[in-house]
């Protein structure tokens, strides 16, 4: 987002001050993600791509026309892949023509030497009866082995999860996790220093932003813990389709968990003024490259719907410690801050009776200017009469450098004082607001 205001920073010295300040606290508070690419690296040892939500509808093209692009852009990025993993929700409802059509784009793509691996998520149930019958057509369509198995690819370990009914927060037994608790073990005796990559549709509670809604409900401590004495382990879950752009996307505690994104659309969260699927939802198309190193495991995030990568590579190390972890939720507690030639106005055209339309400039982060808190006072009484959330449209390529917003659910002919902050990926909020006055007619 620095770019976008190249030509204010020229103009504006204490701008460039500011941004000082900024990178040092980047610098003594974060670490920062190495930029992506094979510079200072030999040859990986393995590579990977891993994508999800596919949603391959019975008709259309635009689903046929994403998931090809993706294809295209895996192909020409990693032209040797040792596997290529879909984590979930292939079909739109587990239809049979919709497996038809999946596979008529991925095998004209596949590279042959590539090991195809696919989890089943739940909207592989949905044309379904029952839920042995959806778990039958997977395996027939797709020609995995079992529900859930183990497979090991070039000395690395794959240990592929699969839900287990149409529940949407993901239905786990014990007997898989107890299956899951050995193969663990056999992986880690085989290499306790190398990763041990695990694939599951659901994400696991508290791992991942968005958690408190799409998280596992079924057993979902019991596979926390069973993962957990293992650092070693990196889970990639999609089914939640938030953007890459987010920094939540990762997270490391006892283990790394990492998001997939989607193929097929994007869902930034709920609460937000441009709404759970926000304009231009359906135009984001996302997805992961792995690639495996002697001493770190290098995942580069894909924005097909751009042809770019989105942000900076995550590197995880190997041997995994808990104690080195970087990807915590402390990672980052440098607040976003508004240049000094930041502005803010209200549109007084675009005024109504009961709204006031807003429109700044937005600010500037170390990571990412997540939103914007919204506070809207009488102006005669002082008193907090609204507050509004909006997204900084962060997903959006590119990220546009001003913001226009309306205020609605206000009274008619008042006058108003509207306090905007600005907020990051982890809650820090910017201690200057834009501050402006308006009135509804």
């Amino acid at each position: 987002m620095l770019g976008g205001f190249m030509e204010t920073l020229k103009k504006d010295w204490l701008a460039l001050v500011l941004i000082s300040v900024l990178i040092c606290g980047i610098t003594l508070n974060v670490r920062a993600e190495e930029k992506s690419g094979r510079s200072g690296y030999i040859e990986p040892k393995l590579v990977f791509p891993v994508i999800s939500d596919v949603h391959i509808k019975e008709t259309g093209t635009l689903d046929l026309r994403t998931f090809q692009h993706a294809l295209t852009q895996l192909n020409e990025q990693a032209p040797k892949q040792d596997a290529f993993v879909v984590v979930g929700d292939l079909a739109d409802t587990g239809a049979l023509k919709e497996y038809d059509r999946f596979f008529s784009i991925y095998n004209q793509n596949k590279q042959p030497q590539a090991v195809s691996l696919f989890t089943i998520g739940n909207h592989e149930y949905r044309d379904s009866v029952t839920n042995q019958q959806a778990q039958q057509r997977f395996l027939s369509k797709t020609k995995m082995k079992a529900l859930y198995f183990h497979q090991v690819i070039k000395g690395y370990h794959f240990i592929m999860l699969g839900t287990e009914s149409r529940l949407t927060a993901g239905d786990y037994s014990v007997k898989q996790i107890n299956w899951l608790a050995e193969q663990l073990k056999i992986a880690k005796r085989d290499d306790p220093k190398k990763p041990i990559f695990v694939f599951i549709h659901q994400p696991i509670n508290n791992t991942l932003y968005g958690k408190n809604r799409w998280g596992i409900e079924v057993n979902e401590q019991l596979l926390y813990n069973t993962l957990k004495p293992y650092p070693q382990v990196i889970t990639f879950s999609g089914h939640t389709h938030h953007p890459l752009d987010d920094p939540r996307t990762i997270f490391q505690r006892d283990f790394t968990s990492l998001a997939t994104s989607s193929v097929r659309y994007i869902w930034p969260g709920a609460g937000y003024l441009q709404g759970e699927l926000p304009p231009g939802y359906r135009d984001v198309s996302q997805g992961l490259l792995v690639e495996v190193y002697n001493r770190k495991v290098v995942v580069k995030r894909r924005d097909f719907h751009a042809n770019k990568w989105t942000g900076e590579a995550w590197e995880i190390d190997i041997p995994a410690n808990t104690k080195k972890f970087h990807y915590t939720n402390e990672r980052d507690l440098v607040k976003p801050i508004f240049l000094p030639s930041s502005t803010i106005s209200v549109i007084q055209e675009k005024a109504s009776s009961n709204q006031l339309y807003i429109q700044f400039t937005q600010a500037v982060d170390n990571l990412m200017v997540h939103s914007y808190r919204i506070t809207v006072k009488n102006k005669e009484t002082g008193e907090v009469v609204k507050t509004y959330n909006a997204f900084s449209q962060y997903y959006s390529d590119p990220v546009p450098d001003v913001l226009s917003l309306p205020l609605s659910g206000l009274q008619p002919h008042t006058a108003y004082q509207i306090e905007v902050a600005a907020v990051d990926a982890f809650d820090n909020q910017s201690d200057q607001k834009l501050i402006i006055e308006g009135s509804t007619k």
